[in-house]
């Protein structure tokens, strides 16, 4: 019996290659990782069972992330898998000489902590809130406050039934935090509770019924962003079938493994929301290396504490805080607690929240 090697493909960088496409050029990049001119191809594989890999810009200033550990399994792009080359997620030393030097930000009046490039710090207890029917609404990320993609509401449900909520033709992705009850989408009721994950397709509407004394608090991330939501005077009844489930509960079965971290998608494609993704995952005590990524990214901290980096500031963060980061913008989140952070994020444009640059 013949038994076949499989050749292994070089580590050419433990990171993605981020590149800039020009409309109609085409780009062989290097899969056995040898190549001097990386990411593309010049050759290197010859002799070996590698082949480079076609891509064809399909607009000028198309970004993209050529894989550069060589170990994607969306060729030529990376999916992430730079992150399991090592037991331990690539982390950074907070007392270095260079992070001592890192200004730490205070939040204002408003609760706001701003970090550079736009990214900013949220206490989520100190914003403003409209009052409606048993629901208020807080707006904590919108175009206002420099956010291209998404917004972000926190709703919180006294007992009863609330408003009927809309935001038009906007996708609507929510997380529940607190509180036991009842979202009736566009006629049809879906039991709720936290860590729960919750799709309303776009021209479909929502209330809250709340039968418990404890209110039940919500966060409501919307692409494309809108300023605030419709009251309405009634339920429709558009109900989207062709998606009939509505509500992700997290499972730890559904993890994916980042090194020594996970995360698990509650609210993607497979509810139909093509829009964006809503993951949880969790953080161990550590500084993460600085790092940027293609999509626009909120996050809400479930549970412990910690920092909030960027170039030259930081800010602290625990639980009910919120984050926004703007798109490319250099970030690194750490976890002091000894339990780590546990956080719920929602990227847009993005389905793969290990991706990074």
């Amino acid at each position: 019996m013949t038994v076949e090697i499989m050749e292994k493909a070089h580590i050419a960088k433990n990171k993605p290659f981020y590149t800039e496409l020009k409309k109609g050029k085409r780009y062989l990049w290097c899969s056995c990782g040898l190549s001097k001119t990386q990411p593309f191809c010049d050759q290197s594989h010859v002799g070996t069972s590698f082949k480079p890999v076609l891509t064809v810009g399909q607009y000028d200033g198309e970004e993209v992330l050529f894989c550069g550990c060589k170990q994607t399994k969306n060729a030529p792009f990376c999916d992430g898998a730079h992150n399991n080359i090592d037991d331990e997620y690539s982390s950074d030393y907070p007392n270095s000489s260079e992070n001592k030097n890192v200004l730490e930000v205070l939040a204002d009046e408003n609760g706001l902590a701003m970090l550079d490039g736009g990214c900013y710090v949220s206490i989520v207890a100190s914003v403003a809130r409209e009052e409606h029917e048993n629901i208020s609404v807080g707006t904590l990320i919108s175009e206002k406050q420099g956010a291209q993609y998404q917004s972000q509401f926190y709703l919180e449900s006294s007992q009863g039934q609330s408003s009927v909520l809309s935001f038009s033709d906007s996708h609507v992705v929510i997380l529940v935090t607190e509180g036991k009850g009842v979202i009736n989408i566009s006629g049809k009721n879906f039991f709720i509770a936290p860590e729960m994950g919750i799709y309303v397709r776009p021209n479909e509407a929502f209330c809250i019924k709340n039968t418990e004394t404890e209110n039940i608090k919500l966060f409501a991330s919307v692409c494309p962003s809108a300023e605030a939501p419709k009251i309405l005077d009634s339920m429709p009844s558009n109900f989207a079938e062709d998606y009939p489930d509505r509500t992700i509960k997290a499972n730890s079965d559904s993890r994916n493994r980042m090194a020594d971290r996970y995360w698990e998608v509650l609210v993607d494609k497979q509810v139909g929301c093509t829009m964006a993704t809503q993951f949880i995952g969790e953080i161990p005590e550590s500084k993460a290396l600085p790092h940027r990524h293609l999509y626009e990214e909120s996050l809400v901290i479930l549970k412990g504490s910690g920092y909030m980096w960027t170039e030259g500031r930081k800010a602290k963060v625990t639980a009910g805080d919120i984050i926004f980061l703007p798109r490319k913008q250099v970030h690194s989140l750490q976890a002091t607690d000894p339990e780590g952070l546990y956080l719920v994020g929602v990227i847009y444009p993005g389905d793969n929240p290990s991706i990074n640059y």
